[in-house]
């Protein structure tokens, strides 16, 4: 069933974007979601399709001037119609909310978001810290920086080990900088909500999909769920989602057989078949990363279709003014996450990244410690929390792939629990 479009009577354009190596059916549930409770008449729906596929190893810069591209495309023709677009909303899956967030700032710049009135902005499972797992020593060089080279520019970005059009920074630094025109679009949307998996999340874990320091998850058996009233084993109560509960002592429990036994065959496949799996996702990324490199130089040279001149003004608000895909989330889901310890090696960061780091283990708990962020990090979260979010904790029980589960990507009965999250999003969240 085709999703895009609306009745031309409909004054609410609501824009759709999916992840990583995705398409616009991904996206199918949502919208799918949206025009059960608001009808042709009353909400427009825009499935953004210009980054399908391999297309979204070319980075968040150039998903986000495409998609930007798209919703003014959209809008001219609706308007040439006869249709009058007063109202904007945008929704990111994964990838794509970062690419949401990139599109915003470039709306920003040009405009657009004084001609309409932008309502929601909402994030599910989207790594706004990105995908770099809290590590420290070897095994920081090990993922964290062999890992960033197998997805191309975008792989750059997640992994926050690229250079920002040569500001010495990270994209993503520069996405939550406040002076930039992406956080400036941003605070215009009447409101910001955001969906994170607490557990099973094999792409993007829940400090990054929360915009969090901590993660209260990494042992369930030590806390209570506190859900809302009508959503309960999905949705958690976002002021208090949890409660603490004493650490049982004794003999093994059911439930610790039970986790025991579910990663056990993680080692066995570790040992057997990562190899063969690694092997064919290495040979992929340098097939796709030749490719992207292709089709980034087309794209800067303005042979992609898109004038790349009208979306490269300065960012700075001053200056306005003025198969693959399993391999990598089962390693990324093998790796741990390591906490600031008390001495941790500060040598090789200047004295304000120093100080940084310094300020955030005085700040933490010991009953839910602070994790190894870098400082670049630490610094987003604070500057994307002054945004203000309305931030919802999700606990997918009955998959071991809540990443797709969340949204419904596929239309199976194991994802049903997405149903809940969509109903408590369509229904408590989004404003028509």
């Amino acid at each position: 069933m085709e999703y895009t479009g609306g009745s031309l009577a409909a004054d609410h354009l609501c824009v759709l974007v999916h992840g990583l190596w995705g398409n616009p059916n991904h996206m199918n549930s949502i919208a799918k979601a949206l025009r059960a409770q608001y009808p042709e008449d009353k909400l427009y729906l825009l499935l953004a399709k210009r980054n399908s596929g391999s297309f979204t190893y070319d980075g968040i810069e150039r998903g986000g001037e495409r998609v930007c591209l798209e919703i003014e495309e959209e809008l001219e023709s609706i308007r040439n119609k006869g249709g009058n677009i007063t109202k904007l909303s945008i929704v990111g899956y994964s990838l794509g909310g970062l690419v949401a967030r990139y599109a915003v700032g470039l709306l920003e710049m040009r405009g657009v978001l004084r001609q309409v009135e932008p309502v929601n902005f909402t994030t599910f499972a989207s790594p706004h810290l990105g995908v770099r797992t809290p590590l420290k020593g070897w095994h920081n060089h090990i993922w964290n920086v062999l890992g960033a080279r197998t997805l191309s520019m975008s792989g750059r970005q997640l992994f926050t080990i690229d250079d920002y059009r040569g500001t010495g920074r990270p994209l993503l630094a520069v996405l939550a900088d406040p002076e930039s025109i992406f956080i400036a679009g941003l605070r215009r949307f009447k409101r910001r909500t955001l969906y994170a998996n607490v557990v099973h999340d094999r792409s993007a874990v829940y400090y990054t999909t929360f915009i969090t320091k901590t993660d209260p998850y990494t042992d369930t058996s030590r806390i209570k769920a506190n859900y809302v009233k009508g959503y309960e084993d999905v949705i958690l109560d976002p002021l208090n989602p949890v409660s603490p509960v004493a650490p049982k002592r004794g003999n093994m429990t059911l439930a610790d057989l039970t986790s025991y036994l579910q990663n056990t065959p993680l080692m066995f496949a570790l040992a057997v078949f990562i190899p063969i799996g690694v092997a064919a996702f290495l040979f992929n990324s340098i097939i796709q990363t030749l490719r992207s490199s292709k089709r980034i130089r087309l794209h800067e040279s303005g042979l992609a279709g898109i004038q790349i001149e009208n979306y490269r003004s300065p960012i700075w608000i001053k200056d306005i003014r003025g198969t693959v895909e399993d391999v990598y989330e089962n390693l990324n889901n093998w790796q741990g996450e390591s906490y600031l310890g008390g001495s941790d090696d500060d040598g090789e960061l200047d004295k304000a990244d120093t100080q940084i780091l310094a300020l955030e283990r005085k700040k933490s708990h010991p009953q839910f410690p602070t994790l190894a962020l870098t400082p670049s990090q630490f610094a987003m979260v604070e500057e994307l929390d002054k945004v203000g979010w309305r931030k919802y904790p999700v606990w997918i029980h009955n998959v071991r792939h809540s990443h797709a589960a969340i949204i419904l990507r596929s239309d199976t009965p194991r994802f049903k629990e997405g149903h809940v999250v969509l109903g408590h999003w369509t229904k408590e969240e989004f404003l028509i």
